[in-house]
């Protein structure tokens, strides 16, 4: 299943000790990605994810790159966001906000929450895809994606029982509902169509829990089902940022 556009690169995996080492290595990769577009295009683009692992990065970036000039110039997104207020605990954006965002200088106009306070969640993500198509129109798009993947290798709110949301080919943002043991249920996510269009589609994950996951999303056997976080391709670059524990069982590469 291809659902983006442009040519697509192989995926790289970067195996770190430790999720300490997995977060250094993704913050010091963020902020050359960053100056590089900031540079080259005038803005950084880039959409975040939620999760442990994400929120580990986005304490190592706040506390180690904090004050670089590229935050002014740099525009974010959310790659999913459940449908609760956004000081909720279990808020992306509340996460997002209290690791990262509150604490380096991206101007608040430049942060495009998903509302998931607001009924009916098909309308907020209408809304959601509206922004997305008008601010990133042409040949603007995403200048990366930050993702995390569970243990049923699942990405942003994409889970592998929605055929409908993952063979969706229009829409950029969805409203859907997470399976049971996931909570709150009712989410929005950003779309495959959307997610590949970003020029680079990061990874992360950390633990033992996920080396299942991990390895059927990059190493699926005939006949198996590609996981939806496999299913995520940059157009110039894709990379998995992984600890031991979730590279366990992957072939020598």
């Amino acid at each position: 299943m291809n659902t983006g556009s442009g040519r697509r690169e192989a995926v790289g995996v970067r195996v770190h000790d430790d999720l300490g080492a997995v977060s250094r290595a993704a913050a010091d990769a963020f902020v050359v990605a960053a100056e590089a577009a900031v540079a080259a295009r005038g803005r950084f683009v880039v959409a975040l994810a939620g999760g442990e692992t994400p929120r580990a990065l986005y304490h190592d970036l706040a506390a180690r790159y904090g004050a670089r000039e590229f935050w002014k110039a740099t525009d974010v997104y959310f790659g999913d966001e459940r449908c609760v207020p956004p000081d909720d605990a279990a808020s992306n954006f509340r996460m997002a906000q209290d690791a990262l965002l509150s604490r380096v200088a991206v101007a608040p106009a430049r942060v495009h929450r998903m509302r998931g306070e607001v009924q009916p969640a098909a309308a907020v993500a209408a809304a959601y895809d509206a922004l997305l198509r008008r601010e990133l129109a042409g040949d603007a798009t995403l200048d990366l994606a930050l993702l995390g993947v569970g243990a049923d290798g699942h990405t942003a709110s994409l889970f592998p029982h929605d055929r409908d949301a993952l063979d969706e080919r229009e829409r950029w943002a969805l409203a859907v509902h997470a399976p049971p043991g996931y909570a709150p249920a009712e989410r929005i996510t950003l779309t495959l169509p959307a997610l590949n269009r970003a020029r680079a589609v990061w990874v992360l994950a950390a633990g033992a829990g996920k080396a299942a996951a991990v390895r059927r999303s990059l190493e699926v056997d005939a006949g198996d089902v590609m996981p939806p976080a496999g299913l995520v391709r940059g157009t110039d670059e894709t990379v998995w940022f992984l600890d031991r524990a979730a590279a366990e069982g992957l072939r020598a590469r």
